[in-house]
């Protein structure tokens, strides 16, 4: 009773928001779009509720990793990403090599100086975006999304070990290993504003689980910008 008089509230208020429930829809926002800072419990109640569907799937129709956000640096968008996250910075060198620096896994709590541990980690996995929406994208849009550094939660550097557990697996199926509440409400939250922002659909376990997180995680809001 407690989480359906949550999902009714949280519902209840959605309404009131101006969000992006389709991927068609989020395709006509423009560069301009307005950030948008919602209860995540709020937020998950505005995702749009769809079926699945993997039909054609292929990885490589996501290209990634291009020449990032700067494409005069040499940095492709893992090593920009390497570069943003960094807990202390390293030195970049020429061909965008990295000398020193420190980065965080938050998924599973790992500290590491080395570069090459890391791997950078859609937060919504290139086959679940397909699953949920982008299957009927354009290639650019594909190629932006999975190159998206316009929102800080759309792609994260973490441990190679807690990135392949993940796979492409939803909420419903693999959260960080961690395991605090902390974690937990953080990563429900960049999932949730992953999928608003590009406008992705979710699936009724996965939406399920969202709510179960937000149930328990009061105070934590949702951040994103609809993408362009």
């Amino acid at each position: 009773m407690m989480i359906m008089k949550w999902v009714a509230t949280a519902a209840a208020a959605a309404l009131a928001l101006s969000l992006p429930a389709t991927s068609a829809q989020a395709a006509e926002v423009g560069p301009a779009a307005v950030p948008q800072v919602v209860p995540i419990g709020v937020a998950v109640s505005a995702l749009q509720l769809a079926t699945e569907d993997r039909t054609g799937y292929q990885r490589t129709s996501f290209k990634h990793w291009n020449s990032g956000a700067n494409a005069s640096d040499g940095c492709n968008t893992r090593m920009e990403v390497l570069i943003a996250e960094a807990v202390q910075a390293p030195e970049v060198g020429p061909g965008c090599t990295l000398t020193g620096g420190a980065w965080w896994s938050y998924y599973d709590g790992v500290l590491t100086n080395e570069a090459r541990a890391f791997d950078i980690d859609h937060m919504v996995p290139l086959a679940e975006a397909w699953d949920s929406g982008a299957s009927a994208w354009t290639p650019a849009r594909r190629e932006a999304y999975a190159n998206d550094q316009g929102q800080p939660a759309s792609l994260v550097a973490v441990t190679a070990r807690s990135n392949r557990s993940k796979s492409d697996q939803d909420p419903a199926e693999w959260l960080p290993p961690s395991g605090s509440s902390e974690v937990l409400c953080r990563y429900g939250a960049e999932w949730t504003a992953t999928k608003l922002r590009w406008g992705l659909a979710v699936d009724e376990l996965e939406r399920d689980r969202l709510l179960d997180i937000a149930a328990g995680c009061g105070g934590t809001d949702v951040e994103f910008t609809p993408a362009p």
